[in-house]
């Protein structure tokens, strides 16, 4: 018999995947945007992300609308121990989305909106990456509600994770230039991802080292015999893959620092998940103790089936069309 709940699990998991890879290198262009020439190289990268980074964001809205479904007594707990950072969050991506439109659309402000551009996308990396922290680091739950304080979101633990998510998605917005620019801005995107890839792993290892520390759970499932030897498989992988991302920046390869680049973001993931799994919020309530009763996930798993397939379709053949290299005139 098929678990209904392992199967939204599973669903919002891969929603939340998938926006971390889609829209994660638009958000690090926007991150990177100080270090570029104004003019064509702002106008190239621009170019480069905009016919699919609208479309990115669809992940978000189903993996947030896709808790409040499935799992509503999370949504009830975590929403009130983050609403500081959801909330700067969404403002942050709200003021993205007006300054890449304004700065075509009112060209003598176009400094400001670079700006404002660069601050919503700063400000949405830091807030995904403290509200990651924060889970991680546990919600205090009395009953079947938030027990915390306003500000218990706010350690230097969530501060690390924070950083950590806007080096990642540096990365990963240098490597997508790598792959869709030419000339110095693809030489310029070549040195931030070198630096970027080079603090990502000094990240990683400084989250993963932190994380260790913060639950009983979380040493047990990581170093625990016999487990060990599955778990340390991870961090074996990390080195594999770290190798060739820099390999295949000095041998200037186009696409595949992007895609190795995804494979470190996969890696992470994965840790992330022997972590926690099976909570939905970490040593605190399991996906079985969230979840909606099983009628309601079934009616919603048939809409599921039906829209995220479209959805996918649709995000596969606005890549497809919008393949090749970009000039700051738009796709050639």
């Amino acid at each position: 018999m098929i678990d209904l709940t392992v199967v939204w699990a599973v669903i919002i998991g891969f929603a939340i995947v998938a926006y971390v890879v889609m829209d994660g290198f638009d958000l690090g262009i926007g991150i990177l945007f100080p270090g570029l020439d104004r003019g064509t190289e702002r106008d190239t990268a621009m170019n480069s992300i905009a016919p699919v980074w609208d479309g990115n964001e669809t992940w978000l809205i189903l993996g947030g609308g896709g808790l409040l479904a499935a799992f509503p007594l999370a949504y009830a707990i975590i929403l009130p121990a983050l609403y500081a950072p959801m909330i700067a969050m969404l403002l942050a991506l709200v003021l993205r989305g007006v300054a890449f439109e304004f700065r075509w659309r009112d060209p003598r402000h176009q400094r400001f909106w670079d700006r404002a551009f660069h601050t919503g996308s700063l400000v949405a990396a830091i807030a995904q990456g403290i509200t990651l922290g924060a889970l991680l680091q546990g919600i205090r739950i009395e009953g079947r509600a938030y027990a915390g304080g306003w500000w218990d979101w706010l350690t230097p633990f969530t501060l690390l994770t924070g950083a950590g998510v806007v080096v990642g998605y540096a990365l990963l917005g240098a490597c997508w230039l790598v792959w869709k620019t030419e000339g110095s801005l693809q030489d310029k995107a070549l040195v931030r991802s070198r630096w970027a890839g080079v603090l990502l792993l000094l990240a990683i290892a400084a989250v993963s080292l932190a994380t260790l520390g913060l639950e009983t759970k979380y040493t047990e499932r990581w170093l625990a015999f016999p487990g060990i030897i599955a778990t340390a498989q991870v961090p074996l992988a990390t080195a594999v893959i770290s190798f060739l991302f820099f390999r295949s920046l000095a041998t200037r390869r186009e696409a595949m620092p992007f895609f190795l680049a995804l494979g470190l973001f996969g890696l992470t993931i994965i840790g992330l998940g022997i972590s926690i799994w099976p909570d939905v919020i970490p040593a605190r309530l399991t996906i079985w103790q969230a979840a909606a009763p099983e009628r309601s996930q079934l009616f919603m798993l048939v809409g599921a089936g039906i829209m995220v397939p479209i959805i996918l379709t649709y995000t596969g053949w606005a890549y497809w069309v919008f393949r090749g290299k970009v000039g700051h005139e738009g796709y050639h």
